[in-house]
């Protein structure tokens, strides 16, 4: 029997080890781990990478929506609108300053916001909008774009799971008035813990976010703002740094694993409509496939025969943000956004990492060919 983590941090640790201990020994030796050279040097990077004016590194996917959120001057009695099928964080974000979540139900081809049913939701109290990118591709972004611009809202991307997926020439964190990003681990571009960035190409919004990552300082010990303290660590931004080089090369390893269990469940006869299997299907633009995500009858049996066999999987947002019990004050009903209701109920993920191996992903593709034909 193959083993078949759901990530494997290890293999990519053992292909560039010598390049990044050496980013993390430079910022040892000169023990300058706040802010500094080192993190302007991947802000920059990341900038030219995106394709943006200004990236800010900020301590984590978090405290980068976050900061955006108080950029905008979002708080009580705003309203954002966003989706229920997401990590926690994009609502949250927003529920912390004292603004409420507004939901909009997904696409159930993308699992992202559906443009056609946010216009009905903005109403005079509506601040923001927060398209969140889920999975690796963009979100639908020309109309909601001009419908911000025509009702004179902010957009603040949750490009949390997107670095690199564009859409029609433009990348994720460049469509809005804030892309926010997350460096945890398990993302394509993942550090040694906790980090994040904010992109923007407006100028006034980038001097806005720089300042509340610091206290809302400016100069030091002199506050304008109330801020919070969302810097990026310089051993952090070393990592990335040393990372960075490799994203392009990890995103097309990445996106010829998802051909590759796309050919692979359809040769089985497991693939839809004439199989049971929903696979992710790359729309427009590139999807970069921070997971690989199959809609699938009987989700739960089918985890549960797979982690037995030592094939790693797991189900992302198991329950919806309009029914988790912290949001039930905010008044929604089951039943009320049933796309992102079904995503809940039906998906999972299964392993999609740089370093998988054919071998690998065979093992992967036949233990759910045996769980269908009968063994499960």
């Amino acid at each position: 029997m193959t083993s078949v983590p759901l990530l494997d941090l290890k293999a990519q640790y053992a292909a560039i080890r010598d390049e990044v201990r050496a980013a993390v020994d430079a910022v040892l030796e000169s023990q300058h781990f706040i802010l500094g050279p080192v993190v302007d040097q991947f802000e920059t990077a990341c900038a030219r990478a995106i394709g943006v004016r200004h990236a800010i590194g900020v301590s984590s996917g978090t405290d980068a929506l976050l900061v955006a959120l108080m950029a905008e001057g979002i708080g009580p009695g705003d309203e954002v609108i966003t989706s229920p099928y997401t990590f926690f964080a994009s609502a949250g974000s927003i529920a912390r300053l004292g603004a409420r979540p507004v939901f909009v139900d997904i696409d159930p081809v993308t699992y992202c916001l559906q443009p056609g049913q946010v216009a009905a939701r903005v109403n005079v109290h509506t601040k923001a909008i927060m398209p969140v990118h889920l999975y690796g591709q963009l979100a639908d972004m020309a109309p909601l774009r001009a419908l911000a611009a025509e009702r004179g809202l902010a957009i603040v991307e949750d490009a949390a799971q997107a670095i690199g997926a564009a859409r029609d020439g433009r990348q994720a964190g460049g469509w809005g008035g804030y892309g926010c990003f997350s460096f945890f681990p398990s993302k394509n571009l993942g550090g040694a813990g906790d980090g994040g960035l904010v992109t923007t190409d407006d100028d006034e919004r980038a001097g806005r976010v720089r300042i509340l990552r610091m206290h809302g300082m400016e100069p030091k010990y002199y506050h304008r703002i109330v801020g919070g303290n969302f810097r990026l660590d310089a051993l952090q931004a070393a990592v990335l740094l040393a990372k960075l080089p490799h994203l392009e090369a990890w995103t097309n390893r990445r996106q010829a694993n998802a051909a590759r269990y796309d050919r692979l469940f359809r040769d089985a006869g497991l693939a839809a409509p004439a199989g049971p299997l929903g696979l992710p299907v790359a729309g427009a633009g590139r999807h970069v496939f921070n997971q690989y995500v199959i809609r699938v009858p009987r989700r739960d049996a089918l985890m549960a025969f797979l982690k037995a066999r030592q094939i790693g999987c797991e189900v992302y947002y198991p329950l919806a943000l309009h029914m988790q019990a912290c949001f039930a004050a905010l008044g929604y009903r089951e039943g009320e956004f049933p796309e992102s209701e079904r995503a809940a109920r039906e998906t999972l993920a299964i392993p999609i990492y740089p370093e998988l191996t054919d071998v690998q992903a065979g093992a992967v593709v036949d233990a759910i060919r045996t769980f269908f034909a009968g063994a499960g």
